[in-house]
């Protein structure tokens, strides 16, 4: 495989970790809210992520590479910006299932082609438009059965879109901190900004749950054994994302991330008894479709 293609079993990697580690997330709801199961990802995703820099340290021999300050404003923004996008998402999923609610948040990647043009000069191909637009329609026949479904239950599908809005925000943001920092390997600079990035978001999680909730912060202590499975996928997750963004634009490494939905049905049936319809087995295959036109056109 060619190396500019290396990004694709890349992003399936992380694709897989982050699914799992939504499931994990949705499991915590129950007892730690969704504050609480958002804070699960980051903090306890932090020892790993900088156990994992130490690491790649010490065998490549190379220097912590140093942070310019707009490396820091935009590792903060996707930082920040994912921290609310989290927690919407896991709100959704109190109310919807796990497929469903994961679906919505998927349309992001239409969001981040718009956002990449304008904010990275990011234009997008014609495979790419293609591939969107088959995905965005999968993800819209999973996300609402129906015309009286949508009416009834519209608090969750705002959640999701605009939960969906924050992911793209924090692809931008993360995708340009990585690319801005100056070291000469690239999965260095995506764990430089995944340990950063893990630790802003511990602290302003850390933060909000002191002042507001208290109990929140001690269910969390309590329920460590639980988390630290799921914070070491989420760490995984976002070391794989972060590389992927190194070696190309966001809009693709989104977009091919739409394979999430069809892993998260699988795991909705195995863990939470959620069979698919009809309907959300004409989506999954339509995302699939797109998923192989961007694998496709990056060989």
């Amino acid at each position: 495989m060619a190396f500019g293609a290396v990004w694709v079993p890349v992003t399936l990697l992380a694709s897989s970790a982050q699914t799992l580690r939504n499931a994990m997330q949705r499991d915590l709801i129950g007892a730690l809210g969704a504050v609480g199961a958002a804070q699960v990802r980051f903090l306890f995703g932090l020892p790993f992520a900088a156990t994992f820099l130490a690491g790649l340290l010490a065998v490549t021999g190379l220097g912590l590479p140093r942070l310019t300050a707009l490396n820091l404003g935009w590792t903060a923004f996707g930082a920040i910006s994912q921290v609310i996008a989290t927690a919407m998402m896991l709100a959704a999923m109190r109310t919807k299932s796990f497929v469903v609610a994961v679906a919505y948040t998927k349309t992001e990647a239409a969001q981040i082609a718009l956002f990449g043009l304008i904010a990275l000069n990011d234009p997008p191909t014609v495979a790419l438009i293609a591939a969107i637009a088959l995905a965005t329609i999968g993800v819209a026949l999973m996300a609402v059965r129906s015309r009286r479904e949508l009416a009834a239950d519209w608090r969750s599908a705002a959640l999701g879109l605009f939960s969906a809005t924050f992911f793209a925000f924090a692809a931008i943001g993360f995708r340009s901190a990585v690319i801005g920092v100056a070291s000469p390997s690239k999965v260095l600079s995506a764990s430089v900004i995944v340990v950063t990035g893990l630790a802003i978001q511990s602290a302003a999680l850390g933060a909000y749950l002191a002042l507001f909730d208290r109990a929140g912060a001690r269910a969390i202590v309590n329920a460590w054994r639980s988390s630290l499975l799921a914070g070491f996928m989420g760490a995984l997750a976002s070391q794989l994302w972060f590389i992927a963004f190194a070696l190309t634009e966001a809009a693709p490494v989104r977009t091919l991330a739409l394979i999430e939905v069809p892993m998260a049905q699988v795991v909705s049936l195995k863990m939470f008894r959620e069979p698919p319809s009809l309907r959300e087995g004409l989506g999954m295959s339509l995302i699939v479709i797109a998923a192989g036109i961007l694998v496709w056109t990056s060989a």
